[in-house]
């Protein structure tokens, strides 16, 4: 039985795109989806980022709350209150100012800050004038009202005679 010429190329070009496919589906990955855009919502973010801090899973926390940060100033809050967590001072101060500046509204990275200020025994000032600033935004808040009362404890202890 012989094939006309025609029948040969078809054969030909058959077994030539036949192998092509299967060389090429057998060494490469299968396609991968790629978001372009994060279905999640920075209060979405935040949520997540509680039910890991929640479940000790800070560094996840973390990285939902960098997400949100990006649209949402109050991710910062969470985020110095986690370094805060974790005694990096320095890092918690960076992100309570960071939250201030972006959201100067925001009460409790106000006292938050105040509170690390007052805790490392520092710059007692600024952490009276920002428990202030915490009280006077919200005047009701009982919390608010303990950290002024305390920071202003300690700076009269700091500033009362030795031996009195």
């Amino acid at each position: 039985m012989t094939l006309s010429r025609l029948d040969q190329w078809i054969e030909g070009a058959f077994l030539l795109a036949f192998s092509f496919l299967c060389l090429t589906s057998a060494s490469c990955a299968l396609p991968r989806i790629i978001v372009l855009h994060d279905p999640l919502t920075p209060e979405e973010h935040i949520n997540l980022g509680l039910a890991y801090e929640k479940k000790g899973e800070t560094e996840q926390a973390v990285e939902e709350y960098e997400r949100a940060a990006k649209d949402l100033p109050t991710a910062y809050l969470y985020l110095g209150n986690i370094y805060y967590g974790k005694a990096e001072y320095a890092r918690a101060e960076q992100y309570y100012r960071k939250a201030i500046r972006n959201n100067p509204g925001l009460t409790d990275a106000y006292n938050n800050l105040s509170w690390l200020l007052y805790t490392c025994g520092r710059n007692l000032e600024e952490a009276e004038m920002l428990a202030r600033k915490a009280t006077e935004l919200a005047p009701s808040n009982e919390t608010y009202k303990d950290t002024l009362a305390r920071v202003e404890e300690k700076m009269k202890k700091e500033a009362a005679p030795a031996g009195k």
